[in-house]
């Protein structure tokens, strides 16, 4: 199996449960690996063959960008939803991180795959 990654993915979004979260933008961290077979793309040198790592990163930035969700959790399944269904990933490991949300700490947040790993 080959992997794509987008690696430290930063977006603003309204996420948390407390008041004054609600009435903000913070900044998430999105680590992404999705399941891909590279050997075609390799062997034509067209996008059209390669999951186009592009096109995700877009695609999340428009959505958790108008999200408005309080968990992590949450949106890191709806996250994986989009990348299974509309890039047709067969397996995908999530990181979304929740940077300074706990005092000393660098980020807090989830890690978790989804799909079948071949």
């Amino acid at each position: 199996m080959d992997i794509v990654y987008i690696e430290d993915l930063r977006i603003e979004t309204v996420i948390g449960i407390y008041d004054w979260e609600r009435e903000i933008k913070q900044v998430v961290s999105i680590d992404l690996e999705m399941a891909a077979d590279n050997r075609k793309a390799a062997a034509t040198e067209r996008i059209e063959d390669a999951l186009n790592y592009k096109a995700v990163a877009k695609r999340l930035i428009q959505f958790v960008g108008e999200s408005e969700f309080q968990l992590v959790e949450t949106l890191a399944e709806r996250i994986a939803e989009i990348v299974l269904d509309e890039f047709e990933v067969a397996w995908l490991r999530l990181k979304l991180g929740k940077p300074g949300a706990v005092t000393g700490s660098r980020e807090v947040g989830v890690i978790i795959e989804r799909g079948e790993r071949s």
